[in-house]
């Protein structure tokens, strides 16, 4: 199958380039440096070079693809036009279109507390109030599975794996920042997570198997963060240590402090699992094994 992946020189998006190429596909990622395409083509894809903001040149890349996977970065409003305009270049070819949504459009705001919601994919739930307009989008896509196309919504949680991890960085990031590891409030909020080479897995068992139309999940476990902050404690031997929402937003910024580390977004996958066969290794399922990866320590310099 030939593969267009946008947003291929990401954390996700490298670990797709590799899933895929591993399998045997033709992958070509979408990317817009030369750099880039470089790392691309040592990972045995082709590149294609290009800006989302051009989005012209992005349409183009659609043609020669049986499937389109997008796991770029936009801002809400600017994913959406980019996504319309994808699933309308690609309606009436029954090609493959995945979007990938997050968790987060089920967040709810807990300053550190836990919730009891949880999630599978077609329960109902009251969208974020700051990035929930997101599932505007989720509902395009899907809504586009009756022009003949194959289209599908992948909606992680919080994805680690290979010293990828965004909340992993941010406990040492506030480490290096304040010499202690900070959680907001009693850090019993969490996102339910995924290992991001299981989540590769999902895309391909969704290409394979997914029902048109469909939105599927992919959820390994729970940690809560305060527990993933003590782990990252004792992994640099400091303390950890508890600060208020005001006291986060000085220490990171307030999109992190808000969307990233006061809210609970607890979710379940079965329809992934009932009708994609898909399940995560009995390797890969314990995040606080990522907290010790020595990719996070080296990253710590340029936050010092």
């Amino acid at each position: 199958m030939r593969i267009m992946i946008y947003g291929a020189n990401g954390y996700l998006g490298s670990h797709l380039v590799r899933h895929f190429v591993a399998a045997g596909h033709d992958v070509t990622g979408f990317v817009r440096s030369a750099d880039a395409a470089a790392r691309l083509e040592a990972a045995g894809a082709r590149a294609t070079l290009g800006d989302l903001a051009d989005l012209d040149g992005a349409l183009a890349a659609l043609d020669g693809a049986d499937a389109a996977i997008y796991a770029a970065q936009l801002m809400l409003e600017d994913e959406r036009r980019t996504i319309e305009a994808m699933t309308d270049r690609l309606a009436g070819s029954g090609k493959a279109f995945i979007f990938t949504s997050g968790t987060g459009v089920l967040s709810q705001r807990t300053d550190g507390d836990w919730s009891e919601d949880t999630f599978a994919e077609d329960d109902p739930f009251v969208p974020s109030k700051y990035i929930g307009s997101r599932k505007l989008t989720e509902d395009l896509v899907r809504a586009s599975a009756n022009r003949n196309l194959r289209a599908f919504v992948v909606r992680p949680p919080l994805i680690w794996g290979n010293g990828g991890c965004l909340a992993v960085t941010n406990f040492y990031e506030s480490a290096a920042r304040t010499g202690q590891v900070c959680y907001v409030g009693r850090g019993l909020n969490l996102y339910s997570n995924v290992h991001v080479e299981d989540l590769a897995r999902l895309y391909e068992l969704v290409l394979d198997k997914g029902v048109p139309g469909k939105l599927y999940h992919a959820v390994s476990g729970e940690a809560n963060f305060r527990t993933i902050a003590e782990a990252v404690a004792r992994t640099l031997g400091v303390a950890a240590r508890s600060v208020t929402l005001a006291e986060a937003m000085e220490i990171w910024d307030k999109f992190t402090a808000l969307i990233g580390l006061s809210i609970c977004s607890r979710s379940r996958s079965p329809l992934a699992r009932r009708e994609l066969g898909w399940a995560p290794s009995p390797e890969r399922l314990d995040i606080l094994e990522e907290t010790r990866h020595p990719a996070f320590a080296a990253a710590m310099r340029k936050y010092s």
